[in-house]
């Protein structure tokens, strides 16, 4: 039989790569006329580097206003906060400055510009609900009608997608909002800017890139395209992780980094299915605080010895990218990560034990449990991982 399928190219329009953020944003925001630019930044980056100071002078009299208190997994009411000072601005151009919490709070931002929330609480009108079946329920929602830069410093990639993540802190889950216009219309990719990006937080996140090519060559979905693109960007990132964890300063290393991120999120573009890793990595985020990053580093190696059984061919060109043919795909990467000095159990990020069973529980309503290459259907299969990983 012919394979078939779609391979979805999102709205995002250019991705400017090697310059200095300031004046890229600059130049994209004359290119698309905007007037009013409203600056969604880390904290830490306002508080203790010059950043801001030099994307005001860059953007001079179209800068229209600063957050800076969006946290980690993106909380609700931040990013309604945020968004209601946007409004109040008069803003026609979201510039998000930051890591994957900041990423996700830019496109949650220009969703509540558009839908009108101005309520955390409005928010449970647009979140898409998944079943314990994997049944998926999608809402309706307006487009964005403000534009959206991202500059990452981090290397989570979600800025390559249409999906936000956005924490419901009184339930304690990480509900996920999508809408094909959500990804930015452009991307700054500076290496210079990431070098505030604390080491912890930079390795870690590229560990999660790792994951995103690691769960789409081993998917059950797989695509051609998606294999070549999943495939350079483990080459990349595992030779580029190690020169920066060396060297800090090796800005080529830092791009090849960020290249290897860009190049491990094609999947979402041609549907390939993620798996348990994935899945429980957004579990361990909003229900146990665990950083994105950190998810990776503790789930992705015992999810793929719990998949071996089903998908060991795909798990040997894993190996293979990372440099080491024959070897099981497990070993490579907990070697890598040991390697970055990045954690390897539930223990090491501070998950309870008696926080395992709840973790098993709501991981069953995301979506990538249900499409992991070894079936999962009951919170006991989930618990068997956690155990691996515990």
């Amino acid at each position: 039989m012919l394979r078939s399928g779609v391979f979805q190219y999102l709205a995002i329009e250019r991705v400017r790569y090697g310059a200095p953020f300031a004046e890229a944003v600059a130049a994209e925001a004359a290119q698309v006329g905007a007037e009013r630019v409203f600056v969604l930044a880390s904290g830490t980056l306002v508080r203790e580097t010059d950043c801001m100071g030099a994307l005001e002078r860059a953007l001079a009299g179209k800068f229209a206003g600063l957050y800076d208190k969006v946290g980690a997994h993106t909380p609700r009411d931040a990013v309604v906060d945020a968004a209601n000072q946007a409004r109040e601005a008069g803003a026609d151009l979201i510039v998000t400055l930051g890591g994957g919490s900041v990423t996700d709070g830019g496109k949650m931002m220009v969703l509540c510009l558009a839908n009108d929330v101005r309520d955390p609480a409005d928010l449970d009108r647009y979140f898409t609900r998944i079943g314990e079946d994997g049944t998926v329920d999608q809402p309706d929602m307006a487009e964005p009608d403000v534009g959206l830069i991202c500059v990452p410093t981090t290397l989570s990639a979600g800025e390559f997608n249409f999906t936000a993540g956005c924490t419901d802190t009184a339930r304690e889950m990480k509900q996920l909002f999508r809408h094909p216009k959500h990804a930015p219309q452009c991307i700054v990719l500076d290496p210079a800017v990431t070098r505030h990006t604390p080491e912890w937080l930079w390795l870690s996140t590229g560990v999660r890139a790792v994951d995103h090519a690691v769960e789409d060559l081993c998917s059950r979905d797989s695509h051609p395209f998606v294999d070549g693109t999943a495939t350079h960007a483990l080459r990349l990132l595992g030779r580029a992780l190690p020169r920066v964890k060396a060297d800090s300063a090796d800005l080529q290393a830092r791009l090849d980094c960020q290249m290897g991120a860009w190049m491990s999120m094609n999947g979402a573009l041609a549907g390939v299915t993620k798996g348990a890793s994935h899945g429980i990595g957004h579990v361990l985020g909003g229900t146990a605080n665990v950083p994105h990053g950190h998810t990776s580093c503790v789930m992705l190696p015992n999810v793929l010895r719990y998949n071996l059984s089903v998908n060991a061919e795909q798990q040997a060109q894993v190996s293979a990218a990372l440099g080491r043919e024959g070897a099981a795909a497990a070993d490579v990467l907990r070697d890598l990560i040991t390697g970055l000095d990045q954690p390897t159990t539930l223990r090491a990020v501070g998950v309870a034990e008696e926080q395992l069973d709840v973790i098993a529980r709501n991981a069953m309503h995301d979506r990538w449990i249900h499409t992991n290459p070894r079936s999962i259907t009951t919170p006991d299969q989930v618990r068997e991982i956690l155990d691996m990983a515990w």
